[in-house]
């Protein structure tokens, strides 16, 4: 029996004892019902009774693991902080660059403050990470001098691309905060703004994401990713909930599983009601298999954002106590695999996927999946380890994806 396969069990009976009967629908079934009816009941709400800090995709012991690898010398660990330190990231020179307003229109344009806002929050916690692994208190100041501009100056973002702008630059945020106020504030050092970088996160950034879109999946799955962590950050236990629904509905209809039946499943705000226009969201694919994405058909670019939101909420929801495998686990398992194969080679791509083409470029974003699944559960997932190993050290996409070798790979904890 696998490690942890009797907890999963246990836990994925509690979850198909709570599913209603519309849940269970028949392949024939699927096919006829109104996309709504098929959609996923979200799990109940289970915010912890007290948030775990830090405890945004890494927690205390995860950290101190990642620091005596690199301490060691240890690879792939220290290779990986070498390529994080040597990045302009980790530069002490680096000047904070916040604008009241960011405006981002589509693919940021135009950009007023959209990269500088991005690459400031990622800066705050490889700073953050920098000073964990060194205790250099350098490191921790430059992040809180980050963190301290923007939230002592921005109040909105705005034009088409503001949801999605806000939900990266809302993922990266928090880790960097969890870090700082609750490892380097509570010990040696300080964080006198702390309070107000988090009216920042509750005022500026929480509003922006928590109610979802209908968008693309990794529009949805982003910002619940930055909802969860900010909620976390927060201890705010009903944003936390709310954005865990929204993301139990949004995975199954975002990542493809054959038990789903002939059609994949639907977030019921979209009002796919009809096989045709479940077809053109999913990019023309109308041959569904397991591992497909809603956006493997557009490209893997995008695909590895959604699947890479997909594992961070599953890795954060862990360290706060609420075990997501049984809604969430054979998707993400999935989906890295299918990705992985085609984005390696190793197998020609059939006709009937995407019309015998993909565009790859699947991105620095397997490590938190494949080790939540394949280090900690003991799953074999081939392709994924292939491709996470050959891409090590995983850097970043620049965007809300920095430095997963460095803090997940083969990380027990």
């Amino acid at each position: 029996m696998r490690p942890g396969s009797i907890s999963r069990v246990l836990a994925l009976s509690t979850a198909l004892a709570g599913l209603t009967a519309a849940a269970f629908v028949t392949p024939a079934a699927a096919e006829k019902a109104p996309a709504a009816d098929r959609a996923p009941a979200p799990s109940a709400a289970a915010a912890p009774q007290n948030f775990t800090h830090p405890g945004v995709n890494l927690n205390t012991a995860q950290l101190d693991f990642v620091r005596g690898k690199v301490q060691a010398g240890a690879q792939p660990w220290k290779g990986a902080y070498d390529q994080m330190m040597a990045s302009k990231y980790a530069s002490l020179s680096r000047t904070a660059k916040p604008r009241a307003v960011v405006e981002c229109g589509p693919y940021s344009n135009p950009n007023y403050g959209c990269t500088d806002e991005r690459e400031d929050a990622i800066a705050a916690y490889t700073d953050a990470l920098a000073w964990y692994i060194t205790r250099d208190d350098r490191y921790a100041k430059k992040s809180i001098e980050l963190m301290d501009a923007w939230s002592g100056t921005v109040k909105d973002h705005t034009n088409s691309n503001a949801p999605l702008q806000t939900g990266w630059a809302g993922s990266s945020w928090p880790k960097a905060a969890e870090i700082i106020k609750h490892v380097y504030a509570n010990g040696s050092g300080s964080w006198a703004n702390s309070a107000r970088f988090g009216t920042m996160l509750r005022t500026v950034y929480l509003p922006e994401i928590i109610n979802g879109s209908n968008s693309n999946g990794n529009w949805e799955l982003t910002m619940m990713e930055a909802a969860v962590s900010v909620s976390v950050f927060l201890d705010d236990k009903a944003s936390y909930d709310k954005a865990i629904g929204k993301y139990l509905v949004r995975v199954p209809a975002y990542i493809y599983l054959s038990s789903d039946g002939d059609l994949p499943r639907t977030v019921p705000s979209q009002n796919l009601d009809t096989r045709a226009k479940i077809v053109s969201y999913w990019q023309g694919q109308g041959t569904f298999v397991t591992g497909l994405t809603q956006e493997t058909c557009r490209d893997f670019v995008h695909t590895g954002y959604g699947i890479s939101s997909v594992g961070h909420v599953y890795e954060t929801a862990r360290i706060q106590g609420q075990d997501l495998f049984p809604q969430v686990g054979e998707r993400l398992r999935q989906a890295l695999g299918f990705q992985a194969k085609y984005e390696l080679g190793a197998e020609p791509v059939p006709a009937s996927l995407c019309k015998g083409t993909v565009t790859r470029g699947l991105g620095p974003i397997t490590e938190v999946g494949f080790n939540a699944l394949n280090t900690r559960l003991g799953y074999s997932m081939t392709n994924t380890q292939r491709l996470t190993e050959q891409g090590r050290p995983a850097g970043t996409n620049n965007l809300f994806v920095a430095w997963e070798t460095l803090t997940n790979a083969s990380n027990p904890n």
